[in-house]
C-alpha cells in the first residue's frame, strides 16, 4: 500500500486515539474518561502499534513514523504507568479482546464444537439405551466411582465418598487444577499438527456424553443434571474454546503459507493466546460454581433456572460483546 493510501485509510484511527489521549492527559477529565474508554483505549493502542510497525518496515516518511511513534509512547504511558492498570486491562480483555478473538476464530470454534458434540450425542444415546455400553468407554472402576458420585443417597453429589468430607475450598482448588489442566492440554496438543486436539475433543465428547447418557439411563438424572447444569455453560464452552485454539495452532503447522513452519506456529500461538486466557477465566468461574453451588441443597428447579440464564448470557456475550468499541467486529 502506498503511503498516501495508508494515511488516508488509517488517519481516523490515529485521530481517535489522539483525541482520547488528549482527554486522558487532562487530569480533571481523567476519572470520567477512564470509565467511558476502558475498552476503547487498549484496542486503539494495539492498532496504532501495528500501524507503527508497518510504517517502519515499509520505510514510510520519517515524519509519519515519528508521528506514530509519539502516539505509541503516549498510549503506553496511559496504559501502563498508572496504579490499577492491570485491573483496567483485565476488564478490557474480558469486555473486548476475548469475545473478538473467539469471533475471529469462529470456524475453528465450530469445528471444535462438532468434534465434541457429535460423539457426545451418539455415545450418550447408546449409553442411555444400553446400560452396559458405558464399559466400552470407561473402565469398571471409573464407572463405579461415577455412579457413587451421583447416587441418590449421596449427601454430596458430584463427590466420591473419599472426598465427601472435604471443604468447598478444597474442592474449589481441586476443580481449578483439574479443569484448567484439561483446557491447557487440549490447546497444547494442537502442536501435533492438530491431531492431538482432534483426538482430545473426540475423547472428551465420548466420555462426557457417555457419562450423561448412562447416569440418565439408570435413573440418576436428578442428582447428575442438578449438579452439572449450573457450571456446564462455562466449563464446556471453555473446553471447546481451548479446542479451537489447538486446532488453529495445528493449522499453522500444516499450512504455514509463506512463513517458516516455526514462525507460523508462533504466530498462531500468539493469536490463540487470548482464547486460552479467556477460557482459563471461564474455567475458574466454573470451578467456583461447581464447588460452592452445584453440590448445595438448593432445589433443582432453581439450579436449572440459573443454568438457563448462564447459557443465555454466554451466547449473548460471545455474539455481541466487544462490538463498536474502537471498531465493529
Amino acid at each position: 500500500m502506498h503511503q498516501d493510501a495508508f494515511e488516508q485509510h488509517f488517519e481516523p484511527v490515529w485521530s481517535e486515539l489522539g483525541d482520547l489521549l488528549d482527554q486522558l492527559e487532562r487530569s480533571r477529565f481523567r476519572r470520567k474518561v477512564d470509565a467511558e474508554s476502558a475498552t476503547a483505549l487498549p484496542h486503539l493502542y494495539r492498532k496504532v502499534c501495528n500501524h507503527y510497525a508497518i510504517a517502519r518496515s515499509r520505510r514510510y516518511s520519517p515524519a509519519l513514523v515519528a508521528q506514530l511513534h509519539h502516539l505509541v509512547l503516549r498510549g503506553h504511558q496511559q496504559l501502563y504507568k498508572r496504579r490499577g492498570a492491570w485491573l483496567w486491562r483485565l476488564l478490557a480483555f474480558i469486555a473486548t479482546d476475548f469475545p473478538r478473538s473467539l469471533r475471529s476464530h469462529g470456524n475453528y470454534f465450530l469445528l471444535s464444537l462438532a468434534l465434541f458434540l457429535l460423539p457426545a450425542l451418539i455415545i450418550g444415546g447408546y449409553c442411555a439405551s444400553d446400560q452396559d455400553f458405558i464399559y466400552s468407554v470407561m473402565s469398571a472402576d471409573q464407572v463405579e466411582a461415577m455412579e457413587e458420585m451421583y447416587a441418590s443417597d449421596n449427601a454430596r453429589p458430584g463427590r466420591t465418598l473419599e472426598r465427601s468430607s472435604e471443604s468447598n475450598f478444597v474442592m474449589f482448588g481441586f476443580y481449578i487444577f483439574n479443569n484448567i489442566g484439561i483446557g491447557f492440554r487440549t490447546f497444547a496438543m494442537g502442536i501435533l499438527a492438530g491431531i492431538g486436539t482432534v483426538i482430545t475433543m473426540l475423547y472428551n465428547g465420548m466420555v462426557i456424553g457417555g457419562v450423561a447418557g448412562h447416569l440418565s439411563g439408570i435413573g440418576y438424572h436428578e442428582t447428575f443434571w442438578g449438579f452439572v447444569s449450573s457450571h456446564a455453560s462455562l466449563e464446556l464452552t471453555a473446553i471447546i474454546i481451548c479446542g479451537a485454539a489447538g486446532l488453529s495452532l495445528g493449522h499453522g503447522m500444516l499450512a504455514p503459507g509463506q512463513l517458516r513452519r516455526i514462525d507460523s506456529i508462533r504466530r498462531r500461538g500468539r493469536q490463540a493466546l487470548p482464547l486460552v486466557m479467556g477460557a482459563a477465566l471461564m474455567l475458574l468461574g466454573a470451578a467456583f460454581i461447581e464447588a460452592f453451588w452445584s453440590a448445595s441443597a438448593v432445589p433443582n428447579t432453581v439450579k436449572y433456572f440459573l443454568a438457563t440464564m448462564l447459557w443465555l448470557l454466554v451466547i449473548l456475550y460471545f455474539v455481541f460483546a466487544g462490538r463498536g468499541a474502537g471498531g465493529n467486529r
